[in-house]
């Protein structure tokens, strides 16, 4: 996996990248809605969901596929780790987020922050 076709990606490179494709998976995320969270092109999100290609450190895209990492962490601590019930609350309306499917509010960055802060203030309570 590297990041470009001249500079090979850094351990923290490879473990966040790793991060993200295996919430994707187990979220249910193709390169389009990927695309959507972190900033990154689709068929960047592609090579990135094949392994092809590495997060670099720094930017948006990094920042954002970290905090992705972060909603997904929290989403599964809330759910006991069942993917299924992590997809079903990220395609359900959600009055938190002013009747939105959680999946089309973390798309935008205020979404994205404001999603993880509430998983985060529900997961506190458990």
């Amino acid at each position: 996996m590297t990041r470009s076709a001249s500079a090979p990606a850094t351990d923290r490179s490879r473990v966040l990248t790793q991060a993200v494709i295996e919430a994707a998976r187990r979220l249910g995320l193709g390169p389009s809605d990927l695309k959507g969270i972190i900033g990154a092109s689709q068929p960047t999100a592609s090579r990135l969901l094949n392994g092809r290609y590495a997060l670099p450190e720094g930017g948006k895209p990094w920042e954002l596929a970290a905090h992705f990492v972060r909603l997904y962490r929290s989403l599964s601590s809330l759910v006991g780790g069942d993917d299924e019930l992590a997809r079903s609350w990220l395609k359900s309306t959600n009055r938190a987020f002013d009747g939105q499917r959680p999946m089309e509010v973390i798309k935008r960055v205020d979404g994205l922050i404001h999603a993880c802060e509430y998983l985060d203030a529900h997961r506190a309570r458990v």
